[in-house]
């Protein structure tokens, strides 16, 4: 329980945080989010990715006649479900939206904002867990409620934010330093170090209990240093001396909801085969990969593939990528039926071709395609082998499309 004073202090002190700074990024998100539709918005994603400057924004178009709150302000530790009484007093009675940062935070809190939602109200909420989110939503928001998933910057954003023309220059910067916003205006490591270590400690080990923190935190930064990998629970399990797979399994779960990792399973039309074989670990911003990586060499290869998957896993639901005689990174479908499947190198040339090649080519004759595509560093070209068409597409070219899920790529 906070004392109403408090809340009445913390909230008028909090609405100077509205302020956009100079020059701010336009996220593409901003374009996405319909103020006309009445259902809840629900943007999650990891922290410091710009979730806050989203929600300034879209506060911006209702000329800030809003309500705006941030549940991890310090001066309100022990808010409770009760406590959003006295919050609704300090508040506007005639806001024209009501803007909540960090809401999972407060036990039951999917309560209240039904109850703004029953009476009509706009509501933008965020959170940096998934499953927490997604958890409450399930029982009392159904139905009611849009889900938005915010990312670092993309390339176009970051080329905005950094002032920067679309070069080989800004490519290369991109792909090794990613877009986390606060780490592109002073390049310094230790935030993105400081941000692992409190999403690790604070979001997962805090919040699911974990005494083994070490095991955690070694887990974490094993997978770090071999994005683009296959790894499965036993081996991490062997690797690392831990009791029971199910631990692993919850690691990484939770780690995944605190948008550290992505996980890509193996393609199968068998849905047990799916769940069994080992996946492919990502990462949510090369960046992040390259400020925390114990032993991550200059593999520009693995990075692009990073940047690929991002770019994918924000279009698409149903990813997963191909293995059995040869391997293809990525294989992409829509409805339960093959759309593209894609290979990433940074170069084909007489080293590469006819693995990469022959990997990508299993896994169309495999799916019935007749197309695929191999994004590479610069190349840009068209093969044709036994009758199927192989596109070859520079990595400037396949982070310049719109951010849209209707987008398909340029295949000839």
């Amino acid at each position: 329980m906070v004392l109403f004073s408090d809340i009445e202090v913390a909230y008028r002190l909090q609405q100077s945080y509205l302020k956009l700074s100079p020059n701010i990024v336009e996220r593409d998100y901003l374009r996405q989010i319909q103020l006309s539709v009445s259902h809840i918005e629900v943007i999650s994603g990891i922290r410091r990715c710009g979730k806050s400057t989203l929600l300034k924004q879209l506060a911006q178009k209702y000329n800030h006649n809003i309500a705006y709150f941030n549940f991890e302000d310090t001066r309100i530790l022990g808010f409770e479900v009760s406590d959003f009484q006295k919050l609704e007093r300090v508040m506007p009675p005639n806001a024209a939206a009501y803007f909540f940062d960090e809401i999972q935070n407060i036990p039951s809190w999917e309560v209240f904002i039904r109850q703004l939602h029953d009476q009509g109200k706009k509501v933008f909420i965020t959170g940096s867990n998934a499953s927490l989110l997604s958890k409450d939503l399930g029982t009392r928001l159904t139905g009611r409620h849009l889900r938005h998933e915010l990312f670092p910057f993309s390339f176009l954003e970051f080329l905005a934010f950094q002032k920067m023309t679309p070069n080989k220059e800004a490519m290369d910067f991109y792909i090794q330093h990613g877009g986390f916003p606060e780490y592109l205006s002073s390049q310094n490591p230790e935030i993105l170090q400081t941000l692992l270590k409190d999403i690790v400690l604070r979001d997962v080990a805090i919040r699911y209990g974990i005494k083994n923190t070490k095991a955690l935190m070694d887990i974490t930064l094993f997978l770090i240093s071999n994005i683009g990998k296959e790894s499965s629970y036993n081996s991490l399990r062997k690797a690392f001396s831990i009791g029971a797979a199910n631990t692993v399994s919850d690691y990484l779960t939770w780690l995944e909801d605190s948008y550290v990792f992505f996980f890509l399973p193996r393609f199968s039309w068998s849905v047990k085969n799916t769940t069994i074989n080992p996946r492919k670990v990502y990462a949510i911003d090369n960046g992040f990969v390259t400020a925390n990586s114990l032993s991550f060499s200059d593999d520009r290869g693995r990075l692009l593939e990073n940047v690929v998957y991002l770019w994918l896993r924000q279009r698409y639901s149903q990813l997963y990528y191909f293995r059995d005689k040869g391997e293809c990174d990525f294989v992409v479908l829509e409805k339960n039926k093959p759309k593209m499947v894609i290979q990433v190198c940074e170069e084909i040339n007489g080293d590469t071709q006819k693995r990469e090649i022959a990997g990508l080519m299993e896994a169309m004759k495999f799916l019935n395609l007749e197309e695929g595509i191999i994004i590479t560093k610069n190349q840009e070209d068209q093969l044709i082998i036994d009758n199927h068409k192989i596109v070859l597409i520079p990595i400037s070219t396949f982070l310049s499309t719109p951010n849209s899920t209707e987008t398909s790529l340029p295949l000839s």
